[in-house]
């Protein structure tokens, strides 16, 4: 059972009954169509994507410092106000396709434009910091999906309970390190110790990369069993290419953050 809050068993019966009733299914769900629905969005992602890259700038300064009593060069890179914005409509178009699936064919495609938004002013950010560094995360996203679908496909990777237990407990533990911090920002502490250069904080990156790939096999297993079923709605090919979407967006994030710790 998929770790991804997406694509779960439990999730997938409950939205099949409230969305689309017991009536019989006319067209049902096919990995063309759940591929073609993850085409739609990616691209999305992209194109808003160099939107949102385009709008973060970069200035350059001259500042005193004070402990060598200098003039040194400073840059400071702003972000749009309404970044903030499209990321809480990120997540609630996301919810909104969870819970109303029947919506997903509208709201899906919205997440993809303001998720779009925010990863392109975020990988302007990194880029900004370390030059190149975006174009080394998306081959190494890009690899790593095609990797895991291969080991998948192959069999080589194969999705028993015990593996799935695994997977979901420690997503679960990363989500809660995760608020936790969070909260702790709330409170002006400061938590570093796994979002700094050192061999700490570049190994519980790694690790959180490698949960991340571990999903991915989750959600193709997850995506395999409903068209296989033979009775899942074909609607649903939204909310499958949704849950593959958050699972490699979470997995690019994490590798750009993995690479930005190793060029420090």
């Amino acid at each position: 059972m998929p770790a991804n809050p997406v694509l779960n068993d439990k999730r997938f019966e409950q939205v099949i009954a409230e969305g689309y009733g017991t009536a019989p299914v006319a067209r049902t769900m096919t990995y063309g169509g759940t591929l073609s629905a993850l085409g739609v969005l990616f691209a999305l992602i992209c194109a808003f994507g160099w939107f949102g890259w385009s709008q973060v700038h970069q200035t350059t300064g001259q500042a005193l410092d004070t402990k060598t009593g200098q003039m040194v060069t400073v840059s400071t890179t702003a972000f749009p106000a309404w970044i903030f914005l499209a990321a809480i409509l990120a997540m609630g178009f996301a919810f909104a396709t969870i819970f109303k699936p029947k919506w997903g064919m509208a709201t899906a495609p919205l997440y993809a434009i303001c998720e779009g938004l925010v990863l392109g002013a975020i990988s302007a950010f990194y880029n900004q910091m370390y030059s190149g560094i975006v174009v080394q995360a998306i081959l190494a996203t890009l690899s790593v999906v095609l990797v895991m679908f291969i080991l998948y496909a192959t069999r080589i990777v194969k999705v028993t309970p015990k593996y799935a237990l695994i997977t979901i407990a420690a997503t679960v533990g990363i989500g809660v390190m995760y608020l936790v911090t969070f909260l702790f920002h709330l409170f002006g502490a400061n938590i570093t110790f796994w979002n700094s250069p050192t061999p700490l904080g570049i190994g519980i990156t790694l690790l959180i990369c490698v949960v991340a790939a571990m999903n991915l096999a989750l959600d193709f297993a997850f995506i395999e069993t409903s068209v296989k079923s033979g009775n899942t709605p074909r609607g649903m090919e939204w909310l499958a290419a949704l849950g593959v979407t958050v699972t490699i967006v979470w997995l690019y994030l994490e590798i750009l953050r993995l690479l930005s710790l190793l060029r420090r």
